[in-house]
């Protein structure tokens, strides 16, 4: 196999899951990255700004804004640090953790339903290989 037809079923995957996930986070009322940011912080439960910010792309600038509209949403609050006087945790509400579970539960469904033809070898060389791969990104 060539990296000319890895690179387009690598965008070609994108595009899907960009499809399906855009489908799912519709129902829901949340834009793609707002959902994309509860989905972090429910992975990670309490993160401070500035990790959730790095693991995003985006600037604490950018972040704040978007935390601003989650937290008016009830979706996620700002609590202060124990330790650090200066940073914010973010979490996710009740309301924000029921969202979170949602939508993780809708992941692994088509996790499911992607991966039901593969074996179990299949699987675990799949998840070896990608491990790998978002090691690079």
């Amino acid at each position: 196999m060539s990296l000319e037809i890895l690179s387009h079923q690598l965008a070609e995957f994108y595009d899907k899951m960009a499809s399906w996930e855009h489908s799912i986070v519709k129902e829901s009322g949340l834009s793609p990255a707002q959902m994309h940011t509860v989905e972090i912080i429910g992975h990670n439960q309490n993160m401070r700004m500035k990790e959730l910010a790095e693991r995003l792309g985006v600037t604490t600038g950018t972040l704040t804004v978007g935390v601003d509209k989650l937290e008016k949403l009830g979706l996620v609050e700002r609590k202060p640090h124990e330790r650090d006087r200066r940073s914010w945790l973010i979490v996710l509400t009740d309301v924000g953790k029921e969202m979170y579970e949602q939508h993780h539960k809708y992941h692994l469904e088509f996790t499911n339903e992607i991966s039901r033809d593969l074996t179990m070898e299949q699987i675990n060389d799949l998840t070896e290989h990608l491990s790998i791969i978002l090691k690079r990104l």
